[in-house]
């Protein structure tokens, strides 16, 4: 069971927006992951805790970001419910979308996992829920998934197969990389792995 530690930063001026504390691991229905969020101060600012079946797919959802809330699942496309700080607010939303993505690595691991790609196939069109900090707004977006290569890369544990991949925002044309190792994310836009207790896990 990986655990470890994601610094948040801006993508673009790099400004710290925190860390995220985690833990995940595969089970026999598929994959899960829990984490905890805190501010550059360090006070505690969101939870993620996202299940996976095994083919990818979100069949459990649950967010906190400033006293906002979020429950989701795959059901007919996405379906989620957003309640607001007082608790006296829920909204409830459904897209024919494939899975939720937002901040979290939690969701490029879960988009991999949902596309199954291999080395040099072609991009695939995926599309997303996305839930935006700080008050987890909803936003339906369309990305292109490319797998560029997996490379074995030497670690005292053994060799640790990465797998690079291409993202492509097709509303924008913004275009960035990410690099996985099992259901650790090493590197991306935002974020970075600066802890990490125990090996990544690895999927069958």
């Amino acid at each position: 069971m990986p655990r470890g530690r994601y610094s948040l930063h801006d993508p673009h001026d790099h400004t710290p927006l925190g860390e995220e504390h985690f833990h995940c691991a595969p089970g026999p229905s598929g994959w899960r992951y829990v984490s905890q969020i805190t501010a550059p101060s360090g006070d505690h600012a969101g939870s993620v805790d996202l299940a996976i079946d095994e083919l990818g797919r979100p069949i459990r959802l649950e967010l906190h970001a400033a006293s906002w809330q979020v429950r989701g699942a795959a059901i007919d496309g996405v379906t989620w419910v957003r309640t607001d700080p007082t608790g006296t607010h829920a909204t409830e939303g459904n897209v024919p979308a494939h899975a939720f993505t937002g901040t979290s690595p939690a969701f490029l691991i879960a988009t991999t996992r949902l596309l199954r790609l291999t080395p040099g196939s072609p991009a695939t069109r995926v599309r997303l829920v996305a839930f935006t900090d700080p008050v987890l707004a909803p936003r339906t977006i369309d990305q292109s998934w490319a797998l560029l290569k997996s490379e074995a890369h030497a670690t005292d544990n053994g060799p640790l197969m990465v797998d690079e991949y291409q993202v492509n925002a097709l509303d924008t044309g913004e275009r960035h990389h990410i690099h996985i190792a099992g259901d650790v994310v090493l590197a991306a836009p935002g974020l970075e792995l600066e802890h990490l207790e125990t090996p990544p896990s690895t999927f069958p």
